[in-house]
């Protein structure tokens, strides 16, 4: 079964990808410069090039394919939100679904299913209201980001073809992401809260995370809205207590609001604002998460 992957080249592409792999799946992989990704792509991966905003020279690879899961879209966190990199966030986005649309579209023989990204971003900050796939958009930059990036895809489904929306949290792991930023700290014993520490983090290991987009992926019944989060989210103070106690290190030292917010501009609200976010579709479906609970995800992560 062949399945297409855009952002292939990332963190959690990359790990969809090698897990895809060893089952037997032909996975192919978009990349802006294949050649480039070549050196480090898992064995069996078949690299294609595309511009991230159109079908052109890939498009007719979807006439075959089972799966296209669109994960395609610049960093969020990769620098100050700038309106010049606010607009780049969301172009990158927009453009990577349109050609993903424009490709399944003009397919004779459609995908079975589109698993279409976002994250847990759309629903902005709600205080410590526990939130589900019910609830209410935002309506601040991440969560407008969100909903555009969603919609972006929505025709493939009234063409008929089962979409599934992923709304990911943070997703650990030390090959990237936030985890090695959120370590670095303790390395110097001044790892602690992050302004007043009560925000919430919707977190997820790789391994669910990678499991979850598989799941929705193969279950033929799944449609919609899904987040892809541990079940057992956490405030802020914490998380970094935990991972202080499986480090065995302090983690009493707290980072003033007003020094991240100047640090990070705008962005900072991504930090000092959190979303209690649980998986509800994704349990309710059958899914079993293998880290359900943090102490036992970063002590996974930390063995290796």
């Amino acid at each position: 079964m062949r399945v297409i992957i855009t952002g292939g080249s990332g963190l959690i592409g990359r790990a969809l990808a090698v897990d895809l792999l060893k089952d037997g799946y032909e996975v192919i992989a978009l990349s802006r410069d294949p050649q480039r990704y070549q050196a480090g792509a898992p064995a069996g991966l078949r690299l294609e090039a595309w511009d991230g905003q159109s079908a052109q020279g890939w498009g007719h690879l979807a006439e075959h394919a089972e799966a296209v899961v669109n994960l395609a879209g610049e960093n969020i966190g990769a620098g100050r939100w700038t309106a010049q990199r606010k607009q780049e966030i969301l172009e990158s986005r927009l453009k990577a679904g349109q050609a993903v649309s424009q490709a399944v579209m003009q397919a004779h023989h459609k995908p079975a299913v589109l698993v279409q990204a976002s994250a847990v971003g759309y629903y902005g900050s709600q205080s410590d209201q526990i939130i589900t796939e019910k609830s209410p958009a935002a309506d601040d930059f991440l969560s407008c980001t969100c909903q555009l990036w969603e919609s972006v895809t929505l025709p493939v489904e009234q063409a008929g073809v089962r979409r599934v929306i992923a709304r990911s949290g943070v997703v650990l792991s030390r090959q990237g992401g936030a985890l090695p930023r959120m370590l670095l700290p303790f390395n110097f014993l001044a790892g602690g809260p992050l302004g007043d520490g009560r925000q919430w983090i919707s977190w997820i290991h790789l391994r669910d995370e990678v499991a979850g987009l598989r799941f929705l992926i193969e279950y033929p019944q799944a449609s919609g809205v899904y987040n892809l989060t541990s079940p057992n989210p956490l405030q802020n103070g914490d998380f970094e207590r935990t991972i202080g106690r499986v480090l065995r290190r302090p983690a009493f030292i707290s980072t003033p609001a007003f020094a991240i917010r100047l640090l990070f501009g705008e962005m900072a609200q991504t930090v000092l604002e959190g979303q209690r976010v649980v998986p509800e579709r994704l349990e309710n479906a059958g899914f079993t998460f293998q880290y359900p609970h943090l102490e036992q995800a970063i002590r996974d992560l930390l063995a290796k």
